[in-house]
């Protein structure tokens, strides 16, 4: 995988946005935590806010990044591009388009956010 250096990080959720959306997930974290489908959400944020230790990486980074509900995502890119990928899913847009940084196999397998930072911190 090339350097990110000057390229945008694109985080995309296997959840939808709104409101109504976050409730639901937030709920399916608490009473059935095994069952919840987006790894990407379950290791950067709690049951109501950003996890510390990821929000302070991503505060801290020089690189942007881009974070995303599959919903936006398709409004997005997939009009546009015809982009297919499974959710959750890390990707880096540079000049030959999207190219995936962190596969929905790879998410799955982290269990916390450090795991996550470590391996952004490899592959960028």
């Amino acid at each position: 995988m090339k350097k990110a250096t000057s390229k945008e990080i694109i985080f995309i959720y296997n959840a939808s946005s709104g409101v109504r959306n976050a409730v639901l997930d937030s709920m399916h974290k608490v009473f059935s935590p095994s069952t919840y489908e987006c790894k990407l959400c379950d290791i950067t944020y709690g049951v109501i806010s950003e996890n510390r230790t990821w929000k302070k990486f991503r505060q801290n980074s020089l690189h942007k990044m881009v974070f995303l509900h599959k919903d936006e995502f398709a409004k997005q890119y997939a009009s546009k591009f015809g982009y297919k990928f499974e959710f959750p899913i890390v990707l880096v847009a540079g000049d030959n388009g999207l190219e995936v940084l962190i596969t929905t196999q790879e998410l799955n397998e982290l269990k916390t956010s450090q795991g996550l930072i470590r391996l952004l911190k490899e592959r960028i």
